[in-house]
């Protein structure tokens, strides 16, 4: 492979090098900003040689060329456009600047979101392997595996506790992340979540229950009775409160004297942040959270079979929009709110659309001709059955159309049966055949049977309409 030519046949086909404004790569893609769209020879980038797809999102450019490849073709881009090597996030802010208001809200809630999503996924797998422990049932009638080795209690036990971490401390990690997307010091923002979880607080899962007893205890500031009640497993409070903290902290460094910046600022923006969560800002959010999650859930249970077809056929599409980004945090807030939600129902709906795109990919390996497609293909379906749909959905599935086709099929027919038998999870994880761990123990086989029908029917339309196009 000439990688030198790779490149510069990427140059053209984007409209040279004066219409390059800023390139960056990840694990598989080359990410670029271009000045002008218009100039780009889409076409003429598919026939370069190691491209596997391209797709346009977040103000960027993205060409998929697989791991390995990617590296050693950005490497002769650079040098070719003699600009210095940039990371992907330095890039993203650069196509950010192209972005919508509705794109750039997508993009913030992302950008606060994925980096604490290895944290929320290894304690809700961990969430997902204590549920089948201590499932009365899912292994051996009316016992679970602790009834059969109680020598494992204490392990399972254990593991509960590394599980729920995550979430109890969410808004740590929250307040950290948030906090340095605003623009603030996210240790700062982190010492505001640890103050929504201080173990002083009386506990934030039992609030409605300890309000019911009558057992709230307040501070009386100044005769203002501030609720005494932790925030733990909740995400728009601190989400508001951060912004909150990263504005304050901005403006006081503004007026503040440089010689008492490091003193002042801090103490007054997290102890005026801590008043107004405690005040305004927590009780409002603790509500609003509620009624989102708990809308969406009455929603989804009022449509049944009907919000699950029209959930799932559509969950593709709003993928290629970027618009799934906000979904991580509406299933956050689900999972922390599992006693009233029951669960996430969108992590089951994700899963069987990525298992759709995934078999109607390799559906179109059967009826391709293009050893070279076919080639892409092959690998790319795999992937998506594991959860990474990018090189199947973008190489394969929406270039000859008819296999996104099928996907949105399959998955909305899939995604219609387990909502008609209510299957949620109880953790994020990879949306697909690894995601097996996430569900609920009651809904598993309902689970792995809307995977099949949504292979079944994904894989075998999409060679029947494969057929159809090559006639």
């Amino acid at each position: 492979m000439n990688y030198a030519l790779i490149a510069q046949q990427v140059i053209e086909k984007l409209g040279g090098k004066e219409n390059i404004s800023a390139a960056a790569h990840c694990a598989t893609r080359l990410r670029l900003v271009v000045i002008d769209e218009q100039k780009i020879d889409a076409q003429g980038i598919e026939n370069i040689e190691g491209v596997k797809g391209q797709f346009a999102v977040a103000g960027q450019y993205q060409i998929i060329f697989g791991s390995g490849t990617v590296n050693k073709v950005y490497e002769q881009l650079s040098q070719q456009l003699n600009i210095n090597e940039m990371s992907s996030s330095e890039v993203a802010s650069v196509g950010s600047e192209k972005q919508g208001l509705l794109q750039r809200l997508v993009k913030g809630l992302a950008d606060i979101f994925v980096p604490i999503i290895p944290a929320i996924v290894a304690g809700g797998l961990l969430m997902g392997i204590h549920s089948m422990l201590t499932a009365k049932g899912f292994f051996v009638d009316e016992k679970n595996v602790v009834d059969l080795y109680p020598a494992i209690a204490h392990l399972v036990d254990f593991i509960n506790t590394v599980a729920n971490a995550p979430f109890v401390f969410l808004p740590v990690l929250l307040g950290f992340s948030a906090t340095r997307k605003f623009g603030g010091n996210p240790f700062l923002g982190a010492a505001l979540g640890m103050l929504l979880v201080h173990p002083a607080l009386a506990d934030g899962w039992n609030y409605a229950l300890t309000l019911a007893n009558g057992n709230i205890q307040y501070w009386n500031i100044f005769g203002l009775e501030i609720e005494r009640v932790g925030y733990q497993g909740t995400v728009i409070p601190v989400l508001i409160a951060s912004w909150v903290l990263a504005t304050l902290e901005k403006n006081l460094r503004k007026v503040v004297p440089s010689f008492l910046d490091n003193l002042i600022t801090p103490l007054c923006a997290l102890f005026i942040t801590g008043v107004l969560a405690f005040t305004l800002i927590g009780p409002f959010g603790r509500e609003a959270g509620s009624l989102i999650s708990m809308g969406l859930t009455w929603l989804y249970d009022s449509l049944g079979f009907i919000g699950g077809a029209i959930f799932g056929t559509l969950y593709a599409p709003i993928v290629i929009t970027g618009m799934h980004q906000t979904f991580i945090a509406v299933e956050t807030q689900l999972l922390a709110d599992m006693i009233h939600t029951g669960g996430s129902f969108i992590f089951p709906i994700a899963a069987m659309s990525n298992i759709a795109q995934g078999t109607a990919c390799l559906g179109a390996v059967v009826v391709m001709k293009d050893a070279k497609v076919r080639g892409i293909a092959l690998p790319s379906g795999i992937s998506a059955l594991l959860g990474i749909t990018e090189p199947a959905m973008f190489g394969v599935n929406l270039r000859y159309r008819y296999p996104f086709i099928a996907a949105m099929i399959g998955a909305g027919v899939s995604s219609a049966f387990i909502a008609l038998f209510n299957v949620k999870a109880i953790a994020l994880g990879a949306a697909g055949l690894p995601g097996i761990p996430s569900i609920k123990p009651d809904s598993l086989a309902m689970y792995c049977i809307g995977m099949l029908i949504s292979a079944s029917i994904a894989f075998s339309l999409s060679v029947f309409l494969g057929k159809k196009a090559q006639k």
